[in-house]
């Protein structure tokens, strides 16, 4: 039982780029990330942390390690909080993705969607709530276990715990670098906060809704 802080790792080059990085090896923070994961290291720098847990891959690694250093903690890689396998897509651009006919079912059916030669949804699902029930077991109500992980991932296990439809998963948003707290014990699961950004920028934010309200109330 505990509550639980789901980040999401910094920015990448593949993020910035619009790219599935998927599982592909070796792709590391980028500067902005980099300071991202300090942003996060002093965010929850006084926070009462008892364990690190973090998906295998270096880009969540390195958003973990500045938290690690300041709490005197030790990351602990858990294949659990995997990346999507998104098999014949990784590395592939979102735009032309986003062309192909099939792009339709992994928005709106994402429950029925398996990637090309890789994982399903409903089974990344099912590994991601399995890692946290693993872990949630090892510690009580009140303690709080830091899990750095992927945006999908992460939206697909806090749907699993509110009771959202799987097929609705995407209305969720994990921005790079977010925290999300889901408190979750026998008695059933409460979400505290959702995508919390310490280095959010509301004026990229804002340009399209500007640009819509102003397509709106133009004459």
């Amino acid at each position: 039982m505990a509550i639980f802080l789901l980040i999401r790792h910094g920015e990448t080059d593949y993020n910035k780029k619009m790219r599935f990085p998927g599982r592909v090896p070796n792709i590391h923070l980028n500067a902005k990330g980099s300071q991202q994961a300090k942003n996060i290291a002093n965010t929850l720098s006084k926070a009462p942390i008892k364990a690190i847990f973090s998906s295998p891959l270096e880009r969540t690694l390195e958003t973990a390690e500045p938290l690690a250093t300041l709490l005197h903690l030790s990351v602990m890689p858990t294949p659990g909080l995997l990346e999507t396998d998104c098999g014949e897509w990784q590395g592939q651009s979102i735009r032309k993705l986003r062309r192909q006919k099939i792009w339709i079912s992994v928005q709106q059916h994402p429950s029925l969607f398996r990637f090309p030669g890789g994982e399903s949804v409903v089974d990344c699902q099912h590994r991601m709530v399995q890692a946290l029930e693993s872990i949630r077991c090892e510690y009580s109500d009140q303690d709080l276990v830091a899990c750095f992980s992927h945006a999908d991932p992460i939206k697909q296990v806090v749907a699993f715990y509110l009771g959202l439809p799987l097929d609705n998963y995407q209305r969720l948003s994990i921005d790079t670098a977010s925290i999300t707290a889901l408190h979750v014990t026998e008695g059933g699961s409460r979400l505290v906060m959702l995508n919390n950004n310490p280095s959010f920028n509301w004026d990229a934010f804002s340009i399209p809704i500007k640009s819509q309200v102003k397509s709106i109330t133009k004459p």
